[in-house]
């Protein structure tokens, strides 16, 4: 129902929040946003404006950093290229005759991963190997610095005879997702693609019974690294000497598990099957006192809710929500219909004339009688009690006024 149909007069128009008071309102969300917008700036100049890269050197990895050229090639011609993240998967997924190959730049592998890897004429591939990992596969070779530009196999090892010369620099894109490097040999192990100061970027080894190639540079196997020079040579007879290639990428689920124990180890064996029991009982508890009471009964009792009481509650609802206009509003809305009765307006009459008849009916100001009924806006409770004394005492003034003066003998009847 309308304020028009509610009162008998359409042009009464309820007051409205000023620009300031719906923009005051407004503040909180204007805020989230400044929030959410310096949030994003914040990101793009972290990140540089660039979307997500991917992991590095993953199989799957379309992006300048993922190697998914090499794994698409090895798969053309026929090599079985499974990717695996976890320790137990790489060994369940190496055969006998298989070529692993293990790019583990955070340290998440321990040594003894190393050689539960080797074995079984498996071929290790690490590429990049930390400090650990080259203690374990072989203590004669440790890291040397960064690569200084493209070098020349000078080795008989096959792979880098058929590669001839390489690459191993990365660009700025993928020198942000791994950190490739040399080596330095002091040991049994063949060194290839050497610099003038003697640093190589791979070494053949052996560790355990397999054959292990220590690769400094995992730009040679990436997606914008494999087609420079004879990269893409050396990648596809690294990795594809064997018809199974493991390529194992270890996760955080690899490292050995240290610390305190947790609260499952400490718990006896008995909680757990007791805490279940408990449960069931409760739920059977909930069920059975559920139905104690039977169904739900619909029954249409003759509820008479009293005009008086419909007015309190909804005065309440104005006063817990600080209202002031529209209880303000619903005060004027039920004046102007009663003074329009009053004075004996039809229903079209509007506002504006409610208000001149009144004022020449009462011989009042006309302006304070519009700006009583249409203007004042109460801005706390005690301006909305004033408003709603004044708005009654208008109608009494106005009542008295067309009323007819009894007279002397109607006052002696």
């Amino acid at each position: 129902m309308t304020t028009t149909e509610f009162v008998g007069v359409p042009e009464a128009t309820a007051v409205s929040p000023t620009v300031r008071q719906t923009a005051r309102r407004a503040v909180p969300w204007i805020v989230l946003a400044v929030i959410a917008t310096l949030i994003a700036l914040l990101t793009i100049l972290l990140t540089g404006g660039r979307a997500g890269e991917g992991i590095a050197l993953d199989p799957a990895n379309a992006a300048p950093t993922g190697a998914k050229a090499v794994a698409q090639v090895l798969r053309d011609h026929g090599v079985d290229v499974r990717s695996v993240t976890t320790l137990d998967q790489a060994r369940s997924a190496a055969a006998d005759d298989a070529t692993v190959l293990v790019y583990d730049p955070d340290a998440d592998l321990p040594s003894g991963g190393y050689r539960a890897l080797a074995g079984d004429g498996r071929t290790l591939v690490l590429v990049e190997p930390g400090f650990q990992a080259l203690q374990t596969v072989d203590p004669g070779v440790s890291a040397a610095g960064e690569p200084r530009g493209p070098v020349n196999a000078g080795c008989g090892v096959r792979a880098a005879e058929r590669a001839q010369r390489i690459d191993p620099r990365s660009s700025p894109d993928f020198s942000e997702a791994t950190s490739p490097g040399t080596f330095t040999v002091s040991g049994d192990g063949v060194a290839c693609f050497t610099d003038p100061g003697g640093s190589a970027s791979l070494v053949r080894t052996t560790f355990d019974d397999s054959t292990v190639y220590l690769l400094g540079s995992g730009a040679v196997l990436a997606n914008d690294g494999v087609g420079r020079l004879g990269n893409a040579a050396l990648a596809l007879n690294l990795l594809g000497g064997h018809r199974t290639l493991v390529w194992y990428l270890p996760s955080l689920g690899d490292r050995p598990v240290t610390g305190p124990p947790d609260l499952s180890a400490l718990t006896p064996g008995w909680v757990t099957p007791v805490m279940v029991l408990l449960l069931v009982v409760f739920l059977a508890a909930a069920v059975w006192r559920g139905r104690r009471f039977g169904p739900l009964v619909v029954e249409n009792l003759p509820v008479v809710v009293r005009a008086g009481e419909t007015r309190e509650g909804r005065a309440r609802l104005y006063q817990r929500s600080s209202a002031r206009l529209r209880a303000a509003d619903a005060l004027r809305v039920g004046t102007i219909g009663r003074l329009s009765a009053l004075v004996g307006l039809p229903s079209t009459s509007t506002t504006q004339e409610v208000a001149d008849v009144v004022a020449a009916s009462t011989r009042r100001d006309r302006g304070a009688v519009h700006a009583l009924l249409l203007e004042r806006v109460p801005a706390t409770d005690r301006e909305l009690m004033a408003l709603s004394d004044d708005l009654a005492e208008l109608e009494r003034a106005t009542a008295a006024a067309v009323s007819p003066a009894p007279g002397p003998d109607r006052k002696n009847g």
